[in-house]
């Protein structure tokens, strides 16, 4: 017990001793500043002007998410094509046959979304080709969207009066050239060196120790799973993800593999005191995200290191903790871990099967991808933070009787609504998403009990998971859940599709809009936004907007289940 708990806090140190200079580093990298990887500069210029962009020409907010929305379309049309036409094209030594439209529709969504949820399994889903200029391809160049939008609104909150929000397509490549790209390497080499795949060859024929003649799968392994973990993407080259012994052979590449995950996501809180000359303020945010995340941590690692009482009472030993659906290479303080930080961070990889989780452990995971704002994904987490940020200003601001002011901006009514949309938008997608599917599975059971093995509390949960993961742009699943069907490719495929665009276009719009606007000189009725008492506040906000929306559905799954072990 004490060695799995010692994994944990050295996983989240090392993570956090990373990304503090990779904020300042990042900082000064998307403020044009002197930096070390400069000498990229004549590489950037010159897929400038291959493109034929203009980088240091200044875009307002409008041409911002235009230029993020026409790539975005290109890139659909693109992997849709791939992934329909697979089975014909070079690079499939396994021979895997194309997708179906409704599955390619889906898997394409979910990766253009950096969401990776997956209703394949990649090793018999997907040829090489798709591995690498679709999945992988997509891992990089979402990842840089996400980073590349909250540079525009960090650029919007600088105090000064503009329209002018810096340049899209000079934040992507930079995220992709300076950050991406580097750290993917690193990555990648030394999950190689430990072991993970990373070869063009088919399946290898080995004989196991009974005597038995297997193909073991394998490919680009290492690089498809370090830009996986960097990018908070999740998709596994595997269908176990990093369950699998190839894409995560062992401690080291376990902790690699997390503190990968969550480095960027908190590099860019950390970035933003940097950025706005607000560290104090950067403090105040990653001290709230941190107590979210505690909060789900703390009781998923008691619940799965102390066992499954049903079990216990069947007088079977769990000194090791609950161990179903876990690698015991692990072990289940490592599992616990990994699953909260995916969650919480919207990665959606995993190295343990979530469905097999105690109940409550389910509801802690259920919950980081509800709120959707504790660290959260790359550049994407900082964003939904900030939709929640502008709720609590406008609370707070009518509460001192004051108009509300953030960063010397007023926030009014605009603002306020776009945050609202922004904010419940995501239960609404979850929960709506929800009901149907289990109004369609109660009234056509014969149709629908092929996809659902377990229909009491756990299967509703299931439900209400896959749901959630898709809204959240995680992309991990309650295996239980048969999803590979039209209903399930098609619902979550259109509910990734809202959950990504609309939740990265409202807080941009806010932040063009605050740009705009005439910069308030602080006085001594200013609301400060840097304090501790403020962050109880953003908290509060978050935990009651979260708690009125999802505990109803939470009370019919994983509550109800919990109660009934006892």
């Amino acid at each position: 017990m004490t060695t799995g708990l010692l994994g944990i806090f050295v996983t989240y140190g090392l993570t956090l001793l990373l990304a503090l200079p990779l904020g300042r580093f990042l900082a000064n990298v998307f403020q044009g500043h002197q930096n070390a990887l400069d000498f990229l500069a004549p590489l950037e210029r010159g897929l400038f002007r291959l493109a034929g962009l203009d980088e240091k020409r200044e875009m307002t907010w409008q041409q911002h998410l235009l230029a993020l929305l026409t790539i975005n379309l290109v890139w659909f049309v693109f992997a849709m094509v791939v992934l329909c036409t697979q089975g014909s094209l070079p690079l499939n030594p396994d021979g895997n046959p194309s997708m179906s439209p409704d599955l390619a529709f889906n898997t394409n969504i979910s990766f253009l979304v950096n969401c990776n949820l997956q209703h394949y399994s990649g090793e018999s889903g997907l040829s090489y080709l798709s591995q690498i200029v679709v999945i992988t391809f997509l891992q990089f160049v979402t990842a840089a969207t996400g980073i590349a939008a909250a540079v525009v609104v960090l650029n919007a909150l600088q105090t000064r009066t503009t329209d002018k929000l810096g340049n899209f397509y000079n934040y992507f490549v930079k995220s992709l050239t300076r950050l991406l790209l580097p750290l993917s390497l690193v990555i990648a080499l030394i999950l190689a060196f430990n072991g993970a795949p990373m070869t063009l060859h088919g399946k290898q024929q080995l004989v196991t120790v009974q005597g038995d003649s297997v193909a073991v799968a394998r490919g680009p392994v290492a690089a498809m799973v370090a830009i996986k973990e960097l990018g908070t993407n999740g998709g596994g080259f595997f269908g176990a993800n990093s369950a699998h012994p190839l894409e995560n052979p062992n401690f080291a590449t376990n902790v690699t593999e997390n503190v990968a995950l969550a480095l960027i996501p908190l590099a860019l809180v950390f970035a933003l005191g940097f950025y706005l000359k607000r560290q104090k303020l950067a403090y105040m945010i990653f001290g709230v995200m941190t107590v979210g995340f505690l909060a789900l941590l703390a009781p998923t690692v008691y619940y799965e290191m102390h066992g499954n009482p049903a079990i216990s009472q069947m007088g079977v030993n769990q000194a090791l903790g609950a161990l179903e659906g876990k690698e015991i290479r692990f072990g289940a303080a490592a599992s616990a871990y990994w699953s909260i930080t995916n969650t919480v961070i919207s990665c959606g990889s995993i190295n343990s099967m979530h469905d097999s989780f105690m109940p409550l452990s389910g509801l802690c995971q259920l919950l980081g991808m509800m709120t959707n704002a504790f660290y959260g994904g790359c550049g994407v987490g900082l964003l939904n933070f900030f939709a929640y940020l502008i709720i609590a200003v406008f609370i707070a601001g009518l509460m001192v009787g004051r108009t509300p002011e953030f960063l010397g901006k007023k926030i009014e009514a605009r603002e306020m609504k776009i945050a609202v949309i922004v904010t419940l938008l995501h239960p609404l997608l979850i929960l709506a998403g929800t009901a149907l599917t289990a109004h369609l599975f109660a009234g056509s059971p014969t149709e629908y009990a092929g996809w659902l093995a377990n229909p009491g509390y756990h299967g509703f949960s299931e439900m209400l998971y896959e749901f959630t993961s898709a809204s959240a742009n995680n992309g991990s699943g309650f295996e239980g859940l048969g999803d590979n069907t039209p209903w399930w490719n098609i619902s979550t495929g259109v509910v990734m599709l809202l959950s990504r665009f609309l939740p990265i276009i409202g807080p941009v719009a806010i932040a063009g809009l605050l740009a705009r606007k005439k910069v308030v000189p602080e006085g001594a009725g200013t609301l400060p936004a840097d304090t501790a008492t403020f962050g109880v506040m953003v908290l509060a906000v978050i935990v009651i907007i979260a708690a009125l929306a999802f505990f109803p559905a939470l009370a019919l799954g994983p509550l109800a289940e919990h109660f009934s072990l006892y």
